[in-house]
């Protein structure tokens, strides 16, 4: 039996405005664990027994499969639920393009016409909350990405900024997963699997071809947001740590089975196909399961949780030890995308330089910061920003922070509690969208952070041993 979690999520007297909303996400229930195979139902009984697909389900509901991987995939990678619902999702209009189209979602990078590459470091600034009504679909913007949609394969990194909930809309991705990071504002976002509470600090995974809505009971959001064509997340091997830490699996919640039985003349569906948005209409609320069961639903998970392992004794780890949740690529080892975070954590390494290395990577890294003050840049790098070192691209700390660790004598210190850095790493090289690289919060002086590097070189210096022995 799943085991279940109860959040409260609406402080005492504040709605966010949206009156008899705020009392939908209170107290929620979730079930916990990752991959796990689970059954929840509003009413019970709805749930058949024995079958998946009886001539007559409980209470009249229809049956409906979602399939997140192919039927013939290995047992250990299939992923369906079996969603007992009200009316099957197929009953809508047409779909049509959703007009005006979306020109700041860009999901094909094999067409160079709206991006380009640069193996200059990039970053930008925070942006701005829109002034007029902008719901979280329309508060999407592509920053960089690789492959297609079309060819199953790639991914692409957009960002997120809004004000205004979305009214009688739900969203469904056909081209691949969405993994969202609010860094400004909660989230409260139904889904056909019930409803998750996202806060800055969590993140949530909401699977390819489930329909959702994003509600903001803050009003300003902002965040950034993953979308991988190649598969699903899941977490990395472990290896030589052994059984535990890193993000444990008790610590990922998906929602019950919740459900709205509402007669809503003209309600939209958002369909992303193709890297198109197209649109349907249709006269019920698309949260209409009763009950569902299965491996394959959106998660949420607290990135606070995560359990960190760090150097002991000497020298600064990879970052790679800070990985969260992985895409793999076909090649092992090898990520079409990383999740990874940089939480706060005790450094105490001897004779080291305790920020991050100098480094040119064959991975690319895109980085967001969600709270405080990121380990490896003093200045510059703010919450709601984000930067871009892309494949062999040099990068590094900035002069200041530089010149700071190595005119310190190293002492056991902690990096700041109120810190939040995160970062998509992956193998493929993105191309960078015409709107990031025009965008008026392009920071075009973050060179200037590592051109005041000097020289410490002094040929008459004699070294003196540290470290360990030999």
């Amino acid at each position: 039996m799943a085991e279940k979690e109860t959040q409260e999520s609406v402080e005492d007297g504040v709605d966010g405005g949206l009156g008899e909303g705020a009392s939908e996400f209170a107290d929620l229930e979730y079930l916990r664990g990752f991959g796990n195979h689970f059954s929840s139902e509003a009413l019970k009984g709805a749930l058949p027994e024995g079958q998946n697909s009886p001539l007559i389900c409980p209470y009249g509901l229809y049956a409906e499969q979602i399939s997140g991987t192919a039927f013939t995939v290995p047992r250990k990678y299939n992923q369906k639920s079996w969603l007992y619902r009200i009316k099957p999702s197929v009953t809508h209009e047409p779909f049509s393009p959703r007009q005006p189209s979306h020109g700041s979602l860009i999901s094909d990078f094999t067409d160079s016409s709206n991006s380009s590459i640069t193996p200059t470091q990039l970053r930008w600034k925070p942006e701005d909350i829109p002034k007029e009504k902008t719901n979280f679909i329309d508060g999407l913007y592509t920053v960089c990405g690789a492959g297609s949609p079309f060819l199953r394969h790639g991914y692409a990194v957009h960002m997120y900024a809004a004000n205004a909930s979305m009214e009688d809309t739900a969203f469904a991705n056909a081209d691949g997963d969405f993994l969202l990071v609010p860094q400004q504002g909660r989230l409260w976002i139904k889904t056909e699997c019930g409803k998750l509470e996202v806060s800055p600090g969590e993140v949530v995974v909401l699977p390819h071809g489930f329909r959702f809505s994003v509600d903001l009971p803050d009003g300003p959001s902002r965040g950034y947001t993953v979308e991988v064509y190649s598969g699903h997340f899941q977490l990395p091997d472990l290896g030589p740590i052994g059984a535990n830490g890193l993000a444990d699996p008790r610590d990922f919640l998906s929602p019950v089975a919740w459900f709205e039985e509402k007669h809503i003349p003209g309600y939209t569906i958002i369909h992303k196909f193709g890297g198109e948005l197209f649109e349907s209409k249709q006269d019920f609320s698309p949260f209409n399961v009763v009950a569902w069961q299965g491996n394959y639903a959106p998660y949420k998970y607290n990135l606070r949780t995560f359990c960190p392992f760090n150097t002991v004794l000497f020298d600064h780890a990879d970052p790679s030890i800070n990985t969260v949740l992985t895409v793999p690529s076909e090649r092992p080892g090898v990520a079409v995308v990383d999740l990874v975070v940089f939480p706060p954590r005790w450094l105490v390494a001897e004779h080291t330089f305790r920020p991050p290395y100098f480094h040119r990577n064959c991975m690319s890294e895109f980085m967001g910061l969600i709270c405080g003050t990121y380990e490896g840049k003093a200045e510059g790098f703010l919450p709601g920003g984000a930067s871009l070192h892309n494949c062999m691209s040099p990068h590094g700390v900035d002069t200041p922070t530089y010149e700071k660790a190595i005119s310190e004598e190293p002492r056991p210190s902690k990096i700041d509690g109120d810190t939040l850095a995160f970062m998509f790493e992956s193998s493929l090289i993105p191309r960078v969208t015409t709107r990031a690289m025009e965008s008026p919060k392009r920071d075009l002086d973050y060179y200037k952070g590592w051109i005041g590097l000097r020289s410490h070189f002094d040929r008459n210096h004699v070294p003196q041993k540290v470290g360990k022995t030999r």
